[in-house]
C-alpha cells in the first residue's frame, strides 16, 4: 500500500507539474528544447553559451501565412480539425506498414511540437506514452494558434538549424516573414528528416516534393484557408 501511495502521489506531481510548465510555455518562449539539449553533447554548457545551433524566435504574425500553410499541407491537413490526434491517418499508415519496408507515420503536428519540445528521441512505449499525454496537454492549455506558433519556430529545418526565421536567413538571405509559397514549400519538403534532405543542395526528390507540397496548399484552400484558421 505503501508503494501504491507514493506512486499515486509522484503522477500527481508529474501532471501538477507538467501542466504548470506547459501553461508557463503558452506565454513564455522556451530557451531551448528537448531535442536541442539531446543533441549538444553537453547540455548544461551548451545551453549557457547558446553557440551550437541557429535559431530565432519570432511571433506567428511575423511568420508568412505560406510556411503554416506548407507544414498544415505537408505534415497535417486535418490540423483544424483533430484534437491532437488524427486517428484517420493513424488507421491507413498501420494499413500501408503492413506491406511496405519503409515505415509511415502518422503523428500530427501537436504530436511533434510535444516530442520536440519536452521528449527525448526514440519509439518506446514509454516516450509514445508521454507523446500523447503531452499532445493532449498542448491542444487543452495552448490551442491551434499557439501550437502552429511554437511548432514553426523549434522544428529542425537543417543541421542545427531550427525554425523558419533562422532557416530562412540562412537559405534565403531574408526573414520568413516575406517567404514565397515556393520558398515555404521547399522548407516544409526536408521534413520529417531535415539532415538528409538539405534545401541548399536539393535532390531530385525533394524538387518533387516541394512541387507536390504547393499543389496541396491550394488544394486544402491556399492562404485564404490558413488565415481564416489562425485569425
Amino acid at each position: 500500500m505503501r508503494i501504491i501511495k507514493k506512486l499515486l502521489l509522484f503522477i500527481m506531481f508529474f501532471i501538477v507539474l507538467s501542466a504548470a510548465i506547459t501553461l508557463v510555455f503558452r506565454f513564455v518562449n522556451p530557451a531551448a528544447t528537448a531535442v536541442i539539449l539531446s543533441k549538444s553533447g553537453n547540455p548544461i554548457t551548451q545551453l549557457i553559451s547558446l553557440k551550437y545551433y541557429e535559431q530565432k524566435w519570432v511571433g506567428i504574425q511575423n511568420i508568412s501565412s505560406y510556411a503554416s500553410l506548407a507544414v498544415v499541407a505537408s505534415e497535417d491537413q486535418r490540423f483544424f480539425e483533430h484534437f491532437g490526434f488524427d486517428f484517420e491517418q493513424i488507421e491507413k499508415a498501420m494499413k500501408e506498414n503492413e506491406r511496405r519496408r519503409r515505415i509511415r507515420g502518422a503523428s500530427t503536428i501537436t504530436q511533434q511540437t510535444a516530442k520536440n519540445l519536452f521528449l527525448w528521441q526514440g519509439k518506446t512505449f514509454i516516450r509514445k506514452g508521454l507523446e500523447a499525454y503531452y499532445a493532449l496537454l498542448l491542444e487543452l492549455i495552448w490551442g491551434k494558434k499557439r501550437i502552429l506558433e511554437v511548432y514553426l519556430n523549434i522544428v529542425e529545418l537543417g543541421e542545427n538549424i531550427y525554425g523558419v526565421e533562422a532557416a530562412s536567413r540562412i537559405f534565403f538571405k531574408k526573414s520568413s516573414a516575406y517567404l514565397t509559397s515556393a520558398e515555404a514549400a521547399f522548407l516544409a519538403a526536408v521534413l520529417p528528416n531535415p539532415i538528409k534532405r538539405k534545401v541548399s543542395r536539393p535532390s531530385s526528390y525533394l524538387l518533387r516534393r516541394k512541387e507536390q507540397i504547393m499543389v496541396q496548399m491550394n488544394l486544402i484552400g491556399g492562404l485564404s484557408f490558413i488565415k481564416s484558421r489562425l485569425n
